[in-house]
C-alpha cells in the first residue's frame, strides 16, 4: 500500500508593514545572518515576491511603503525573479494596478519597476511576458490629450522607449499608430511621444531593408500586441541572433520615413532641454542615413547656440561635429559666440568653464582638418585675456587659449604664412600673449610657492613650452620646437628672472623642471632649461646665506651629465669660503646644515659625472673644507669624499656611492637636500609583529600614580569667547564678551564690558579695606598667569622610562647579536633612532615627540650570561647595575593642559633594529592623574627670599575667601598675563573626613604635599613638623602667638558640628551631641595650582584619630578626582 503524498507546505503568513520595512533593511545591509532569517522562511524566494506583489493592492499599506517595495523588487530582481511564475505574477499585478484607483505615483513606479526587471532579466524573459508588458503600456499611452493622467502617459512612453532600445524594432509594426498618437497629443508630454517615435524610426533606418513590416502607412491595432516573428527565438525568448546589419531603406519606406522626420522637425519647441539633447542624438543619425540636406538642419537649429542652457549649446556643437561641411565659413561666428558665453557674468561659473572647454576642442578640431583657418583664432587672440575678477579656474582656461594662439602664431611664422594684419609684429605676439596673460596672476605680488595662483602661473609656462609638441602628437622628434623660438627663448629668460627675484619660488620651478625631465617627449626641454640656469643664473647669484634657497636647482644641475660642472663647483667653493668667514657664535647649527647640504650636492655630482670632469674643481672644494671648515663633522665627511675621489676609480666610486639604490625595497628619503640622505634597504612592515609590541616594549612612569584613574569627567562647554576647552565661567576676552545663545549658535553678539556691567540691575558695592586688599592680591597674582590662548601655557612634566625585553624581541624580529661579538653587552639587541609620538583625546594641547638615539635590550635573567662566561673570568661587581641602567631610556613627556582633568596619552613608537627593520606600533597608554597637575602657585617677580612664605599665606587667604562663595569677589574679572584675556572665580567647596591617626596624616603630607603647604597652625603640629625638617617654606603659627587663630579654631568647630551625628557607632539618639575625646593637633593649609589657571585649597584640621579636610576650588569638576586622591593618599 502506497503512502499518501505529504501535504503541501502552508502558504507563508502575510507580513505587516513594519516587517516589510525590516525585510528591506536586512536585504540592503547584506549580512548573511540577517538574510538567513528571510530566505529560510520564504523558500523559494518566489513566495516572497508573490507576498510583496499582493501587498501592493492592500489599502492599509502606505504609499511610501509601496514605493519602497517596488524599488526593493527592482534592486534585487535577479535573485527574486528566478522563476517564470514570478514574472507572470508581476505582469498581472501591473495590469491590476494600472486599472485600479491607486495613486498615480504608485502606478508610475510600477511601470518603471516592471520595465527595469524585464530588461535586467534579458534572455530569461519569454515572448508572452514582453507582449503583456508592452500591451499594458500601449493601453496607457493610447489616451492622447487626457489631462489627468498625462504624467503617467509620459512615463509609459519612456518605458516603451527603453524596451525599444533593448530590442530594436520591437515596435516596428505599430510605428504608424505612434505617428498618429504624436499628431493627436497636445499636452506637455508630447515630447515623450516624439522621442518614442524617433527611437522606433531610428531603429528602422539602421536595420534598413533587412526588416519587414506593414509600413507606416498601414497601421495595425495596438492591442493585442505581438512581438515580430524575426525577434522570436527558438527557446521562447526575445532577441536577435548575430549582429545588426545596416541596410538600404526601400523607396516606399524611405519616403514614409522622410514624412515622419519632416513632421518631427516641426515640433522641437515642445521639448525640454534634456529632451532636446536626446532629440538631436536621434535625429542627426537618421538625417545622415536618409541623406537629408544638412543646411536644412543648420537653419532649423541655429538658434540653439544663442540659448542660456548648456544642453542646447552642446546639442548645437554635436550637430556641427556630425555635419562640419554645412558650417563652412561659420567657424568665426561660433568661436565668438563661445567667447561671449565665457564672458557673461550672469551665467553660472560651470557654464562659463564649459564654454571655454568647448572652444578649445572646437579650435583643435578645425585646425586639425584645415590648417589654413589658424588666422581665425589669431584675430581673436586679444579676446582671451583673463579679467582681474575672473575665477581662478576661468583664468587658467583662458591662459590655455592664449598658449594655443601663441602656438598658432609660431606655426604661421615657421611656415612663412605671415598675414597682412600681423606683418613683422607676429614674431612678438607669443611673447605679448604670455606677458599680458600673466598679469592677472603674478604681476602685482607673488604669492607663496604653495598658493594656487603660483601653480596656475607655472602651469601656463608649461603650456607655452610644450604647446607646439603636445602629448597627443605621435611625432617624437624635437625639430618641431626650434631652439630659436620666441616662446622658448622668452620663457627661459622669464624663469631665470623669476628665481632671481623671488627665491621662495625655487621649489615650484624645480617641480616644473622635474615634470619636463620625467616626460619622455619633452625631457630635452628640461635639459635646456637647466643649461640656461647654469649659464645665466649661477653668475648672477649673490654670495650670502640666501644662496641655500637655490640648492634644489643646484642638485638638478649636478644630476645632469650634459652640463659641465665647472660653474657650479666654483660657486659652491666660494660659498664654503663665505661660510668659513662668516662663522661666529651666532650662526649655531646653520653652518653645519649648509655645509652638509653642499657636500650632498658634491656627492650627487660624483654619482652622475665622470671623475675626470670633476677632479680639479671638486678636489679644491673638498680640500678647503677639510682644512678650514669650522664644523668637525663636515670636515670629516669632506675628507672621506676627497679620499674616495683620489683613490677609487670612477665606476667603482659611483658603485660605492650608489650602494643600496638598486635594491627593490628602498624607500628614498623626502629630504633630498640633507647630507644624511644615504639610501638604505627597507624591510616591509609586518602588521602581526606590531600588534604584540606592547607585550615586550614597556613605557612606564617613574613615579606610579596613587589613583589609577579609569574614568574622566568631560562636560560640554558653555563659555564666553572662543575658549571651548574650559568649563563654565572660563577665560573671557578683556575687550568685549562674545556671548553665544544656547540654542542659536549662529547669532553671536558683541557687548562691551561697560554695557555688560550696566545690564545687571544690582547696587554698587562698598568695599572695605580688607576686601580691597584681597582684590589687590588676586589682581597681582592673576596678572602673572599666562593666557594659553595667546601665548605659551604652563606645562607639566611626567617622567617615564622605556625598556624592552631581549628574548621576545629577538624571537619576533629575528635579531641575533650573539654571532657578531663576544662582548657581554653585544649579546643584547639594540634599537636605533627611536621616536615616540604622543596623542591624546584629553585637552593637553600639542605634545612634542621624544627621540632616543640608542637603547639596549633588557636581559631576561643573569643566568644566561653566567652560562656563557668561563668560571675563571673576572666579572666587575657593578656590571649588573650598569647594564640595567643602559637598558632603560628616561623620557620626559611635556603636557600643556587646557583643563586640569586626568586622561590617557597614546604612545606610538617608531624605531629601527640592527638588521634594518622598521619597528612601529602602539605601546601601552600613559595614564595622567590629578596629582600630575599639582604645581606651586606662580610667584610675582618682585617676591623673593623670606617674603615668599608670607606671600603664599596671604594668597591662600585671598583665594580661600574668593572660592567660598562670597559676593565680594563674585563679579570681579582678573586680567591675565598679556591683558588680552580675563578670568572670573566661581568657587565651590566640599568636606572630607579621614579616620586616620595624626602621625599618619603628618607623614603623608610631608611625603606628598610638602611643596604645597603654605601654613602650619597649632603649637603641637608646628613642633612635630619642625622636628621632621621636611616642610621648610611655610609659615608656622601657634595659638599663643596669634589670638586671631582662636577664631579660626572656633569657626572650624562650628562648621564641623553636623558631622558629629554620623561618625560614632556608640552614640545614643537620646544623648544629643556626643562627647569629644579627641585633641585638636593643628591645621595644614595647602595651596595647589592646577594649570592652566585653577586652584585647589585644603584646610586640614588634624586631630588624634581623625582629620577633617575642608576643600575649596575654582574648578568644581576637579572635586570628582580629589576624593579618590585623598583616600589613596592617606591609606598608604
Amino acid at each position: 500500500m502506497e503512502r499518501p503524498a505529504p501535504p503541501p507546505p502552508p502558504p507563508p503568513k502575510s507580513l505587516t508593514p513594519q516587517e516589510f520595512e525590516t525585510l528591506i533593511s536586512d536585504f540592503h545591509h547584506g549580512d548573511a545572518a540577517r538574510l538567513e532569517k528571510w530566505t529560510s522562511q520564504f523558500t523559494p524566494l518566489s513566495l516572497l515576491v508573490d507576498l510583496a506583489l499582493s501587498s501592493l493592492l492592500k489599502p492599509q499599506f502606505s504609499i511610501s511603503l509601496k514605493l519602497s517595495l517596488l524599488v526593493f523588487l527592482d534592486e534585487f530582481s535577479l535573485p527574486l525573479f528566478s522563476s517564470s511564475s514570478s514574472l507572470s505574477s508581476l505582469v498581472e499585478t501591473l495590469a491590476l494596478i494600472i486599472h485600479s484607483s491607486e495613486d498615480a505615483a504608485v502606478k508610475e513606479q510600477m511601470m518603471v519597476t516592471t520595465t527595469s526587471i524585464i530588461i535586467n532579466l534579458g534572455d530569461d524573459v519569454s515572448v508572452g511576458e514582453v507582449e503583456g508588458v508592452v500591451a499594458v503600456l500601449l493601453n496607457v499611452i493610447n489616451r492622447p490629450n487626457h489631462g489627468f493622467d498625462r504624467g503617467m502617459r509620459g512615463v509609459a512612453c519612456e518605458c516603451l522607449r527603453e524596451l525599444e532600445r533593448e530590442w530594436p524594432c520591437l515596435l516596428e509594426e505599430i510605428v504608424g499608430n505612434l505617428w498618429g498618437l504624436c499628431q493627436s497629443e497636445r499636452t506637455h508630454v508630447s515630447g515623450s511621444y516624439l522621442l518614442l517615435l524617433l527611437q522606433v524610426v531610428r531603429d528602422l533606418v539602421v536595420c534598413g531593408g533587412s526588416v519587414g513590416g506593414s509600413g507606416i502607412g498601414n497601421p495595425v491595432p495596438l492591442v493585442p500586441f505581438n512581438v515580430p516573428l524575426w525577434l522570436r527565438r527558438d527557446g521562447g525568448g526575445v532577441g536577435r541572433d548575430g549582429e545588426w546589419v545596416v541596410g538600404e531603406v526601400s523607396g516606399s519606406h524611405g519616403r514614409e520615413l522622410r514624412w515622419v522626420l519632416a513632421f518631427v522637425l516641426e515640433w522641437p519647441h515642445l521639448l525640454t532641454p534634456s529632451q532636446m539633447m536626446e532629440f538631436m542624438t536621434l535625429v542627426l543619425p537618421i538625417a545622415g542615413l536618409l541623406e537629408l540636406q544638412a543646411s536644412m538642419l543648420r537653419v532649423q537649429f541655429a538658434g540653439l547656440m544663442y540659448s542660456f542652457d548648456p544642453l542646447l549649446a552642446h546639442a548645437f556643437l554635436f550637430m556641427y561635429f556630425m555635419f562640419p561641411d554645412a558650417f563652412d565659413g561659420q567657424e568665426g561666428k561660433i568661436a565668438r559666440r563661445l567667447i561671449l558665453m565665457s564672458k557673461e557674468g550672469q551665467r553660472p561659473l560651470v557654464f562659463r568653464l564649459l564654454a571655454l572647454h568647448w572652444l578649445i576642442g572646437f579650435a583643435e578640431l578645425i585646425i586639425s582638418k584645415e590648417t589654413g583657418k589658424k588666422r581665425t583664432f589669431l584675430e581673436m587672440g586679444s579676446s582671451f585675456y583673463p579679467n582681474v575678477f575672473d575665477a581662478l579656474a576661468l583664468k587658467s582656461l583662458k591662459l590655455d587659449l592664449l598658449a594655443f594662439c601663441a602656438i598658432c602664431v609660431e606655426s604661421v611664422v615657421a611656415e612663412g604664412l605671415k598675414g597682412k594684419d600681423h606683418g613683422d609684429n607676429s614674431v612678438s605676439l607669443p611673447v605679448k600673449y604670455l606677458e599680458d596673460g600673466l598679469v592677472c596672476v603674478s604681476a602685482f605680488k607673488w604669492l607663496p610657492a604653495w598658493s594656487t595662483e603660483t601653480a596656475v602661473t607655472l602651469r601656463t609656462f608649461h603650456k607655452f613650452l610644450i604647446g607646439v609638441s603636445p602629448h597627443s602628437d605621435t611625432d617624437s622628434s624635437t625639430s618641431k620646437i626650434p631652439l630659436e623660438s620666441t616662446i622658448f627663448v622668452y620663457t627661459q629668460k622669464a624663469l631665470v628672472n623669476l628665481v632671481l627675484g623671488f627665491p621662495k619660488l625655487v621649489p615650484v620651478v624645480v617641480v616644473l623642471v622635474d615634470r619636463l625631465l620625467n616626460c619622455q617627449k619633452h625631457c630635452w626641454l628640461g635639459e635646456k632649461l637647466l643649461q640656461k640656469f647654469d649659464q645665466d643664473l649661477l653668475p648672477k647669484l649673490v654670495m650670502d646665506h640666501t644662496l641655500t634657497s637655490y640648492f634644489p636647482i643646484f642638485d638638478k644641475i649636478g644630476r645632469s651629465d650634459k652640463i659641465p660642472p665647472t660653474l657650479l663647483l666654483e660657486l659652491l667653493t666660494n660659498f664654503m669660503i663665505f661660510l668659513v668667514k662668516s662663522h661666529g657664535p651666532d650662526t649655531g647649527l646653520k653652518t653645519w646644515s649648509q655645509g652638509s647640504r653642499v657636500l650632498s650636492i658634491c656627492r650627487t655630482m660624483l654619482m652622475h659625472h665622470q671623475s675626470s670632469r670633476l677632479f680639479t674643481g671638486l678636489s679644491h672644494l673638498l680640500a678647503f673644507s677639510c682644512l678650514y671648515f669650522p664644523d668637525l663633522e663636515v670636515r670629516d665627511n669632506a675628507r672621506i669624499y676627497l679620499r674616495m675621489l683620489i683613490c677609487i676609480p670612477g665606476k667603482k666610486l659611483r658603485h660605492t656611492l650608489n650602494l643600496g639604490e638598486q635594491l627593490v625595497s628602498i624607500s628614498p628619503s623626502p629630504h633630498s637636500a640633507s647630507f644624511f640622505n644615504v639610501p638604505s634597504p627597507r624591510f616591509s612592515q609586518d602588521p602581526k609583529k606590531s600588534k604584540t609590541i606592547s607585550s615586550y616594549m614597556h613605557f612606564e612612569r617613574v613615579v606610579p600614580l596613587l589613583v589609577k584613574q579609569s574614568w574622566s569627567l568631560a562636560l560640554p562647554a558653555l563659555t564666553y569667547g572662543d575658549d571651548s576647552n574650559s568649563y563654565f565661567g572660563g577665560i573671557r576676552e578683556s575687550g568685549s564678551f562674545i556671548i553665544k545663545e544656547p540654542h542659536e549658535y549662529a547669532d553671536i553678539k558683541y557687548i562691551s564690558e561697560a554695557k555688560q556691567v550696566n545690564l545687571r540691575n544690582v547696587p554698587l558695592r562698598v568695599m572695605d579695606a580688607k576686601v580691597s586688599e584681597t582684590l589687590g592680591i588676586l589682581r597681582t597674582y592673576f596678572s602673572c598667569i599666562p593666557d594659553f590662548r595667546h601665548m605659551k601655557g604652563i606645562k607639566i612634566k611626567v617622567s617615564c622610562t622605556l625598556r624592552f625585553e631581549s628574548n621576545p624581541f629577538k624571537r619576533i624580529w629575528g635579531v641575533d647579536s650573539e654571532l657578531h661579538s663576544s662582548d657581554e653587552h653585544d649579546v643584547l639587541p639594540a634599537i636605533y633612532a627611536t621616536v615616540l609620538n604622543f596623542s591624546s583625546s584629553a585637552p593637553y594641547g600639542p605634545i612634542p615627540a621624544c627621540r632616543i638615539p640608542f637603547l639596549l635590550g633588557q636581559a631576561g635573567s643573569d643566568t644566561s650570561l653566567a652560562d656563557k662566561t668561563d668560571k675563571w673570568d673576572i666579572v666587575p661587581v657593578d656590571n649588573g647595575s650598569t647594564r640595567k641602567e643602559s637598558s632603560k631610556a628616561h623620557v620626559t613627556v611635556e603636557l600643556e593642559p587646557r583643563e586640569p582633568i586626568p586622561g590617557l596619552v597614546d604612545v606610538l613608537i617608531e624605531s629601527n633594529s640592527e638588521n634594518g627593520q622598521v619597528i612601529s606600533g602602539q605601546l601601552s597608554s600613559l595614564s595622567v592623574g590629578i596629582e600630575d597637575m599639582f604645581l606651586r602657585a606662580i610667584l610675582p617677580s618682585d617676591i623673593t627670599g623670606e617674603s615668599v612664605s608670607d606671600y603664599y599665606s596671604d594668597l591662600y587667604d585671598a583665594l580661600w575667601e574668593a572660592c567660598g562663595g562670597s559676593s565680594n569677589t563674585g563679579r570681579e574679572m582678573f586680567l591675565l598675563k598679556g591683558a588680552k584675556g580675563a578670568a572670573a572665580i566661581s568657587g565651590t567647596q566640599s568636606v572630607k573626613l579621614l579616620e586616620v591617626s595624626a602621625l599618619h596624616i603628618i607623614h603623608a603630607v610631608e611625603q606628598h604635599l610638602s611643596p604645597f603647604v603654605v601654613s602650619v597652625i597649632g603649637e603641637s603640629l608646628v613642633k612635630i613638623v619642625k622636628d621632621g625638617g621636611i616642610i621648610q617654606d611655610a609659615t608656622f603659627k601657634d595659638y599663643s602667638s596669634n589670638s586671631g587663630l582662636q577664631a579660626i579654631a572656633s569657626r572650624a568647630d562650628r562648621e564641623r558640628e553636623p558631622l558629629y551625628l554620623t561618625y560614632f557607632n556608640h552614640e545614643d539618639d537620646n544623648d544629643g551631641h556626643p562627647k569629644m575625646y579627641q585633641t585638636n593637633v593643628g591645621w595644614f593649609l595647602v595651596l595647589i595650582f592646577l594649570p592652566p589657571r585653577y586652584h585647589l585649597l585644603f584646610r586640614m584640621e588634624v586631630s588624634d584619630f581623625s582629620t577633617l579636610v575642608r576643600i575649596r576650588t575654582d574648578h568644581w569638576p576637579s572635586l570628582a578626582y580629589v576624593d579618590d586622591y585623598l583616600e589613596a593618599l592617606f591609606s598608604l
